[in-house]
């Protein structure tokens, strides 16, 4: 039973830090297959996690318990709108995609600063009262075993998150737009040969990965921060981004990377119940996350092959 209590407090945690990363992964996924690089995803992170909690924090007392689901789904329009300006920028002006991105991030982060402290007073908001709170789901917490690890004291954004990724996969790989999109990524002048608006396919992309970025950094700040500051989202675009490429532009494979950094970023959490792990100075394992994803990358990237036009503007009637 010892080895069962180990996996409760493991895999919970785990499974609650990774939602956010696979939910931003997803964006990437959808953002790259079509053949825009969104570095900005750790921007379109901290606009999420900025609006979450604003509109948690001024609507908490008329929505109640509603307050955090529509709160991310504010995060998810606004952080969408806000993903406009890297597609104008990469799609329309055909700019540097990489430069795009970086911008997106500065901006993002000066932006919900700015505004914090103009509408605060302060360089952080308050602590939400309205944040995602675990449950037990029924019938399935009764499952012995396996029950008490994987349906007791669990974050339904967890399971909408591992959910969300299978549905990506049947969108992209199993219906015409996801054939769509995944061709404007591939082979741009072929696709816009074959009547694909190779432009409004990257737009539409940009925007999903708006979306989703969104969504990934409002639960991060609604079940991890609880509130928002500077340092609300701090490299979680950068492990998403990783993700991405780890899980080889995969909406499962990004899934699973995003499952592996997440178990990393838990491992300060629940490393005072590991014995291995016990006597481990905090600060490793606090940097543990960004290690690991140099070294994933630094061991796999060379065998990633990404979507052949990724990165590459594509303008319209060339040759």
């Amino acid at each position: 039973m010892a080895f069962v209590d180990l996996l409760q407090s493991i895999i919970p945690t785990a499974l609650f830090f990774s939602a956010p990363l696979i939910f931003t992964a997803l964006g990437g996924v959808f953002s790259e297959r079509s053949g825009v690089v969104n570095i900005g995803l750790e921007g379109l992170m901290v606009m999420g996690a900025f609006v979450g909690i604003v509109f948690n924090l001024t609507f908490a007392d008329v929505l109640g318990a509603w307050t955090p689901w529509i709160s991310v789904i504010v995060a998810m329009v606004v952080s969408a709108i806000f993903s406009i300006i890297h597609a104008v920028a990469s799609v329309s002006f055909r700019a540097d995609q990489v430069v795009s991105g970086v911008a997106i991030n500065f901006l993002a982060l000066g932006l919900g600063v700015f505004l914090t402290k103009q509408w605060y007073g302060k360089g952080q908001t308050d602590m939400v009262e309205q944040p995602f709170y675990t449950n037990d789901i029924p019938i399935l917490k009764e499952i012995p075993v396996i029950g008490p690890v994987f349906f007791e004291n669990i974050y339904l954004t967890s399971y909408i998150a591992i959910a969300l990724a299978f549905i990506a996969w049947y969108v992209l790989y199993k219906t015409p737009f996801g054939l769509r999109l995944r061709a404007v990524g591939e082979h741009p002048m072929a696709a816009d040969t074959n009547g694909i608006g190779v432009y409004k396919m990257r737009y539409i992309a940009v925007i999903l990965s708006g979306a989703l970025g969104g969504l990934g950094g409002s639960v991060f700040a609604l079940t991890i921060a609880l509130n928002f500051s500077h340092a609300t989202i701090v490299g979680q675009g950068f492990m998403s981004l990783a993700a991405v490429i780890f899980g080889k532009w995969h909406p499962l494979g990004a899934m699973g990377a995003a499952l592996f950094f997440g178990f990393a970023q838990s491992l300060s959490v629940i490393s005072a119940g590991i014995p291995l792990l016990e006597d481990v100075p905090q600060i490793f394992l606090l940097i543990a996350p960004y290690v690991l994803t140099i070294l994933a990358l630094a061991g796999f990237i060379g065998r990633a092959e990404a979507p052949k036009a990724n990165g590459v503007p594509y303008i319209k009637g060339s040759r």
